[in-house]
């Protein structure tokens, strides 16, 4: 069977920032949900008016992709306003939850989550946000030990610079100066219940091979947004978006809160501004979810999901996947 990667994997509805995971021996997609529209776009993002999430998922590679329909919506999220953004998904306690950004009706983006006992939904969410969450893009790893983190933040209309003091200041709008460190993601235990932080979220440190900190103006490898967490031969590979330079890269540990030594480059940029991943193991096999804007020929708020198989060594590094050279393998 041909597998045609480097295609969206549905047409209907724009879709992006896919996380996936293997629940119940599918693979399952937790994508954001696009909205039509043709107003123009700003670093703020407020071109990204995303209200709800549905729920996609593969029975086999290359098979058919079902999607199981809306499955919240930003009105059923008591303390949500608007820009329901990049979600994660998680297992635990014999139930599934999602976790998902949006702002407040302060305006300032905060971390939820919700709950199902189906990976498909429909999910119910929580009446308030989780306590001490701030930002976007959360990627949650339930480790072997069953101890849950949460991994978080992006910069611009992410507001991580806004957070730099330990509370909310508006008026920011800078980072470090590019000769001090960049600003990382950050982590954060979660409790049994998968509902609250343990302790308060600590930012993460992202190294160069001498074990100095990247730069703010190192924009080939500094962290601004879409932080993944997966486990490999007990190692811990922290992948992220670049944001300016349109990559995705990674670094690894073996400390899950880090810090982080910077290895390479993951994908090379894609159709559009920029893009938002995650990386599974399906039947033995490495996938790289990711999403581009070729189907709406580079229209940047109009993304589609994408995926490819994922080759990585026997050394544990990462070949780099260069999409647009990549249009079928075998499955």
């Amino acid at each position: 069977m041909r597998t045609p990667f480097n295609q969206p994997i549905v047409t209907h509805i724009y879709t992006a920032d896919p996380s996936a995971h293997v629940f119940e021996g599918k693979l399952y997609i937790y994508p954001s949900h696009d909205l039509d529209h043709n107003e123009p776009s700003n670093d703020n993002g407020d071109q990204y008016k995303m209200e709800d999430y549905h729920v996609l998922s593969i029975d086999e590679i290359g098979g058919e992709v079902t999607d199981h329909g809306q499955v919240l919506h930003v009105r059923d999220v008591p303390w949500a306003s608007k820009q329901m953004w990049a979600p994660d998904a998680a297992y635990k306690n014999g139930k599934y939850y999602l976790f998902f950004p949006a702002r407040d009706h302060e305006d300032v983006f905060r971390i939820g989550v919700a709950t199902s006992m189906s990976p498909q939904g429909p999910f119910e969410a929580e009446p308030h946000y989780i306590p001490g969450s701030f930002s976007i893009d959360p990627a949650v790893l339930v480790d072997d030990d069953n101890q849950s983190y949460m991994y978080f933040g992006g910069l611009w209309g992410g507001q991580l610079e806004k957070w730099q003091s330990g509370s909310y200041k508006p008026d920011v709008a800078e980072g470090p100066p590019h000769d001090q460190p960049a600003l990382g993601p950050y982590v954060a235990k979660l409790s049994e219940d998968m509902l609250s932080f343990e302790g308060q979220p600590q930012q993460i440190s992202i190294v160069d091979e001498d074990g100095n900190p990247i730069l703010a103006g190192d924009e080939e490898r500094r962290y601004f947004e879409g932080p993944w967490m997966h486990k490999h031969h007990n190692l811990y590979y922290l992948s992220y978006s670049t944001g300016t330079t349109h990559q995705i890269v990674y670094a690894v540990s073996e400390n899950p809160q880090g810090p982080f030594q910077y290895k390479g480059v993951i994908l090379s940029p894609v159709v559009g501004w920029t893009t938002h991943h995650s990386i599974v193991e399906f039947n033995g096999k490495w996938f790289l979810f990711y999403h581009d804007s070729s189907l709406s020929e580079g229209v940047n708020h109009k993304r589609c999901v994408k995926y490819v198989e994922l080759n990585i060594g026997e050394d544990g590094t990462i070949e780099t996947i260069h999409p647009y050279e990549v249009i079928e393998a075998e499955a």
